[in-house]
């Protein structure tokens, strides 16, 4: 038997949530059974996708929905071995027993942070890359815009722009993430929408129009980017963080959707299999060669978990958020 914790939903949120919506509970964990695994957590994942599901799809007093990296400490699985490092989808527990479905051997490269397979290498990575390139049906040089392109989905979108030759926009909460846009990761406009009049500033950032929007917030961002877009340009939607916890700005320039032709089509990671070999190939080279740069905001301990959280909504992760539970 192994001792173990897991976060778990104890209220509806109303709104952000906050900290008493969560709950750290003590479990325990058998052996492994023939055909499983017994996983040790090393990183977990938290993520905006997880705020609307509070409101119905995650159970209560149930270990949080969520993904992460972990080490096989036990098996009797004959597709995995002991050492193994593997990712899952098993939610947030510390320690957990699977029979194998849903969880990938992982084979990191050296070269690389094992952090990046949570993000870069990973779901987000991933949610951008075809997003951008099959969604949004990128083409070489065009216009793009990004909201949010300091968070872990943004800021790879906007540098795979760049690597495709893009002029590319970026909006983000702070003066910080701002300047990191503009002298790290290289983007030729970035709008601190805190600070700045977001219409007249995305006017001003591009001349030439917008192709591509890739839409992570919705609301006022969406409005504004309306009446930007070129004709038979491409909205992608990833996300619409601004309506997660209730409330939001309304829209009013869906009317532009018609005289351009525009195309605004929602997807998730999940839509996108048939480009992972080719992913993880072009992720991988444009982590090595410093294409792809990232930032990381890592939260150390497991109970920090709904604190990872909230921070998302708080605006205090500077790309993405990890909850590190082990070495």
């Amino acid at each position: 038997m192994t001792a173990s914790q897991e976060i778990h939903l104890v209220r509806r949120p109303d709104g952000v949530p906050r900290p008493e919506d969560f709950a750290v509970v003590d479990t325990v964990v058998g052996e492994p059974a023939e055909g499983e695994i017994l996983v040790q957590n090393l990183l977990m994942s938290v993520d905006p996708y997880m705020r609307p599901r509070f409101n119905g799809d995650q159970a209560l007093n149930e270990a949080l929905i969520g993904g992460g990296v972990g080490r096989v400490i036990g098996s009797r699985n004959p597709k995995f071995a002991e050492g193994d490092i593997v990712r899952h989808g098993a939610g947030m527990r510390e320690v957990f027993l699977s029979d194998g479905r849903g969880v990938q051997v992982l084979n990191p490269d050296p070269a690389l942070s094992l952090s990046v397979y949570m993000h870069a290498l990973g779901g987000t990575g991933i949610t951008a890359y075809g997003g951008l390139l099959e969604t949004g049906k990128l083409k070489d040089g065009e216009q793009v815009f990004v909201s949010t392109a300091g968070g872990a989905v943004g800021s790879v979108v906007a540098q795979i722009a760049k690597i495709k030759g893009c002029h590319v926009v970026g909006s983000t909460g702070s003066d910080d993430k701002a300047a990191w846009l503009r002298d790290v990761a290289g983007l030729d406009a970035v709008i601190n929408y805190k600070t700045e009049a977001l219409a007249p500033a995305l006017k001003a950032a591009t001349p030439k129009g917008i192709d591509v929007y890739f839409e992570n917030v919705g609301g006022a961002h969406l409005d504004a980017a309306l009446t930007r877009m070129n004709v038979h340009g491409r909205i992608p939607v990833c996300g619409m963080i601004s309506t997660y916890n209730g409330g939001g700005e309304g829209v009013r320039n869906l009317f532009a959707l018609i005289y351009g032709r525009v195309t605004m089509q929602g997807f998730v990671a999940s839509d996108f299999p048939h480009l992972n070999a080719q992913f993880v190939a072009d992720m991988t080279g444009w982590l090595k060669d410093g294409r792809i740069k990232y930032q990381e905001t890592i939260l150390d301990g497991f109970e920090r978990a709904p604190e990872g959280l909230i921070g998302l909504f708080e605006g205090r992760n500077a790309g993405k958020m990890i909850i590190r539970v082990a070495q």
